[in-house]
């Protein structure tokens, strides 16, 4: 705050209020964390876990009353399939006892059949209403003592929930309440910074500091063109013009004045180019140093994002209570693009960056400040690539993404397009690949997965 300004000073305060302030938020969140969400997690587990156990109470309770209605039901239906067999037999006793042609035997075993049947029938009826008194008693335990119990102890649990969230309302208002009266000093404070803020002290800051110190101009001389002319009542004579040493010529007044008066105007602006080639060849190399340390710097910045994302989304995939994991795909192509825009730009400036010769030429017009390098012979070195082969293949990639190749020097490729790797990634972020069709270029290195050969570098997939 070197040229103290009021409004500036009075930041600066507001800054140093903000700064106790969210200190005072921090020690609310410490107290939250602590007292309020830790005790509400502790206090939650206990209750499911209490909750579970009153539920197995109820459901054993439910199974006990469908095992003894299973018993009455099977009592039933053997009560009643014995007295179905003990009227059959009686019908056959009476038809053989009524048949003059039946045999004393056949009449006497039928009977013991007979009685037989009504003795099982009579066992199980008494087995039925014993099942039944069982069930109807057990019915009676259950929806009149069990059932009302599990639910009254389900009642009480969550009485005492319902308190314990009132107790930790109570202490978070407890905590707001303490931080209050410090909280009210550094807004308090803020008022006092804006109430300092002087315009006039400032204005005057800015008239000291910027005042040209230039006279106003004087006034325009009159320029009397008929003193030239010397006319005579005799002769009519054009004399000689007369001039005076110390008079001063008003076209260099009103080129001085308007030297003076470009305070309003508009400064003539440099020249800037986006490679910077109107610098000369030090100095533009000083700043496309400077600009590509400055994107790399925030390539390794989008780089760190993509793998905590990337990080993140490994636990959201292995824990998918803590988050979804498709969410995180959008960020994850957004940071992606970012990267490969960084690596363009850096691309770009690398490629303009001027070569370590002193030998370069510079055109005699002045106006051009561009470096012009010394152009080779066309046919100098014709002769060391005509028989060359081809750069052999040292493994195989798969787009992940198309790429649109519009940079020189890069290849246009499709998604889940298959090219063969011929130079690997020599940490730029550009690989070079070859198309089936022969053709050769560049593409960005995370949009493709890579498989290098055996025999090269060893099997290496990564994206």
């Amino acid at each position: 705050w070197r040229w103290g300004f009021t409004s500036c000073l009075s930041f600066y305060s507001i800054l140093n209020e903000l700064n106790d302030y969210a200190g005072q938020r921090e020690v609310v969140a410490e107290e939250m964390g602590h007292k309020v969400y830790g005790e509400l997690m502790r206090y939650s587990q206990d209750l499911k876990g209490e909750r579970k156990h009153h539920l197995q109470e109820g459901r054993k309770a439910q199974q006990s009353l469908d095992q003894c209605w299973k018993h009455m039901d099977n009592s039933k239906k053997k009560f009643e399939r014995e007295c179905k067999e003990a009227e059959k037999s009686q019908l056959i006793y009476e038809r053989l006892d009524s048949d003059i042609n039946a045999t004393k035997s056949e009449v006497e075993k039928a009977k013991s059949q007979l009685y037989l049947r009504q003795h099982m029938a009579e066992e199980s009826k008494n087995e039925y209403a014993a099942q039944l008194q069982n069930f109807n008693s057990e019915q009676w335990k259950h929806f009149n003592v069990a059932i009302p119990q599990i639910f009254k102890n389900l009642q009480d649990m969550d009485g005492r929930r319902t308190v314990k969230l009132g107790e930790m309302y109570q202490s978070f208002a407890e905590v707001e309440q303490r931080v209050i009266p410090i909280i009210s000093k550094c807004l308090e404070g803020m008022v006092t910074a804006a109430k300092n803020v002087d315009e006039r002290r400032d204005s005057g800051i800015v008239v000291e500091s910027f005042k040209s110190g230039f006279e106003p101009p004087g006034d325009f001389p009159f320029e009397d063109f008929s003193q030239n002319i010397q006319r005579t009542g005799s002769d009519g004579t054009i004399g000689t013009p007369k001039t005076e040493g110390g008079k001063p010529d008003p076209k260099h007044a009103v080129s001085r004045t308007k030297n003076k008066l470009w305070l309003f105007g508009k400064k003539p602006k440099a020249p800037t180019l986006e490679d910077l080639s109107h610098l000369p060849p030090e100095q533009r190399r000083k700043k496309l140093q400077q600009r590509i340390d400055e994107l790399n710097k925030e390539l390794q910045k989008e780089m760190d994002q993509r793998d905590a994302l990337n990080k993140m989304k490994d636990v959201y995939e292995k824990n998918p209570q803590m988050g979804d994991p498709g969410s995180l795909q959008p960020k994850i192509s957004e940071t992606i693009c970012n990267m490969e825009k960084l690596r363009s730009e850096i691309h770009k400036n690398e490629v303009t960056f001027p070569e370590d010769h002193p030998e370069g030429s510079y055109t005699d017009d002045h106006s051009q400040e561009h470096r012009s390098p010394p152009q080779p012979d066309p046919h100098e070195f014709d002769y060391e690539f005509d028989d060359d082969d081809p750069l052999p293949a040292i493994g195989h990639c798969k787009a992940l993404y198309s790429f649109d190749g519009s940079n020189e020097g890069t290849l246009v490729m499709k998604e889940n397009e298959v090219l063969y790797i011929i130079e690997e990634d020599k940490g730029d972020g550009w690989t070079r690949v070859r198309k089936q069709g022969g053709e050769e270029g560049y593409v960005p290195t995370s949009y493709v997965e890579i498989s290098l050969e055996k025999n090269s570098k060893g099997a290496v997939t990564y994206i």
